[in-house]
């Protein structure tokens, strides 16, 4: 029988396991990433074929950004109950299955619930490799270990509009979905070897799920979201109805938070948001600056592929190669600054990568609607933004997870995610009212084929939005590294 605690699993494999452990992982995640920003090149192809407008084809990625969101707070959660190799391989599945389900699927609504499925399992897969970081490196070996598994994530967040759009030039959108299949199988087989069943951190909890809090936390999510897209389809009402909704229930899921957690009635649950860390005057502005940051990334991500073919021409293939240089910049500079963490100031790192990416953002004010005398330009302007992202998540996630206790890593890195992620989807849902918005405002229409200085001017009223979002984060983070008086 194969040893599948962990201590068994590093005396079996020795020094080496502490890296093939973060490599299995890694290739999962990898994948759960790639599929989230890689759907972004194929919306035009999508929204063709199945007659849709821009504000249904969105959710197919704004679907996936709501499911992540609300599943993640369940991870610490899952992983004390089932443990790592169970939790992180059944999320395997469902994200496998979820790809072929949406590769074959003739109608968008089992399209839209394949993305769904995908999602969630990309919300409990993301934090458990920021968690076996913490636990399984050793302090001096955590900047490098955040390093390379940043490295490899990031590069696969950048090179998903890059691969999709050859894949969508070359086989059609759904190979998209299909894509996933082979990182799934590949990470399968690595976690049946080396990811432990337990670490000596797992309680093997007995506690039972808060599902009044999930149901209270995602119904808060599900109606602020789907507000959002209702004041874009121009449904004020429903909208606001929705905000109502949204604004009370949120606020009924953080006091059930808190009876949770101080009440000994409902000591056999364990509360999804550990409130007590917001104590932490860094970990709560970190969370801050993670919400923020997702708005950015998330936002941006969204919006670049969308701005080169509807409103620059390009191809779903020229998109994804323009992207090509700043991912594996991207990649290169958070490996780097992967290195430099045990050595040197953190948030500094962070502000300066917001002031590199809010510039980038805003340089594309100058692109005009002839290709050819800006695409340089365009390359370079968003391979300085990448640099800036390069600099940002590896600083900020120690910045953040260095100030909680051994204890609470778990729910601190889920936490972290979870503000990240819904930063994320709100980013992809106002970067497409806004543009919405604004083309209407300028006379112009996504319906109509060819682009116009009009549509030009709504796109770049949106990057100035995202701008401004990155200063704004820039500053709180810059204010994170002076210590509290």
């Amino acid at each position: 029988m194969k040893p599948t605690e962990l201590s068994a699993l590093q005396a079996r494999f020795g020094a080496r396991y502490r890296w093939l452990l973060l490599l299995a992982v890694m290739v999962g995640t990898m994948a759960s990433i790639m599929s989230s920003t890689i759907i972004n090149v194929a919306i035009p192809a999508m929204s063709q074929e199945f007659g849709l407008g821009q504000e249904r084809a969105q959710w197919v990625g704004s679907g996936f950004m709501l499911a992540m969101t609300v599943s993640m707070l369940t991870t610490p959660w899952l992983l004390g109950r089932f443990g790592y190799r169970r939790t992180y391989t059944l999320t395997l599945w469902l994200l496998l299955l979820g790809g072929l389900a949406g590769g074959l699927s003739n109608e968008f609504h089992l399209v839209l619930a394949a993305r769904v499925a995908q999602g969630l399992a990309a919300g409990v897969m993301q934090p458990i490799p920021a968690i076996i970081i913490l636990y399984v490196f050793a302090s001096h070996e955590q900047g490098r270990a955040t390093g390379f598994f940043g490295m490899g994530v990031v590069l696969a967040s950048s090179l998903g509009p890059t691969v999709g759009g050859v894949l969508v030039h070359a086989f059609g959108w759904r190979s998209v979905f299909l894509m996933v299949v082979p990182f799934c199988l590949v990470s399968l087989w690595m976690a049946q070897r080396f990811v432990p069943a337990r670490t000596s951190n797992a309680n093997g909890a007995a506690s039972r799920l808060d599902w009044r809090g999930l149901l209270l936390g995602s119904i808060g999510v599900v109606c602020l979201l789907n507000a959002l897209v209702q004041w874009r389809t121009g449904s004020v009402l429903t909208a606001t109805l929705l905000l109502t909704a949204a604004i009370p229930t949120l606020m009924g899921f953080i006091a059930w938070q808190h009876r949770v957690l101080r009440n000994p009635t409902y000591a056999r649950f364990e509360p999804l948001v550990q409130l007590d860390l917001f104590r932490n005057h860094r970990f709560a502005l970190g969370c801050i600056v993670a919400f923020l940051y997702g708005v950015a990334l998330f936002g941006s991500t969204y919006l670049l592929p969308v701005y080169m073919q509807l409103a620059l021409g390009m191809s779903a293939a020229q998109a994804g190669w323009t992207l090509l240089p700043a991912g594996v910049a991207l990649a290169i500079t958070i490996g780097v600054v992967g290195r430099l963490l045990d050595r040197a100031p953190h948030l500094p790192l962070a502000s300066l990568g917001f002031a590199l990416l809010a510039t980038s953002l805003a340089l594309m004010l100058m692109l005009t609607l002839s290709l050819n005398s800006v695409w340089t330009w365009l390359v370079i302007w968003v391979l300085v933004g990448r640099i800036g992202l390069g600099l940002i998540l590896p600083a900020m996630h120690f910045s953040t997870m260095r100030s909680v206790s051994a204890d609470l890593v778990s729910q601190a890195a889920s936490l972290s995610n979870f503000m990240r992620v819904l930063g994320g989807a709100l980013g992809v849902s106002l970067c497409g009212i806004i543009l919405e918005w604004r083309i209407a405002a300028h006379g112009d229409s996504l319906k109509l084929a060819a682009s116009s200085a009009q549509r030009l001017a709504a796109f770049n009223e949106a990057f100035l939005l995202l701008a401004a979002v990155c200063l704004l984060a820039g500053v709180v983070a810059w204010w994170l590294r002076a210590p509290r008086l």
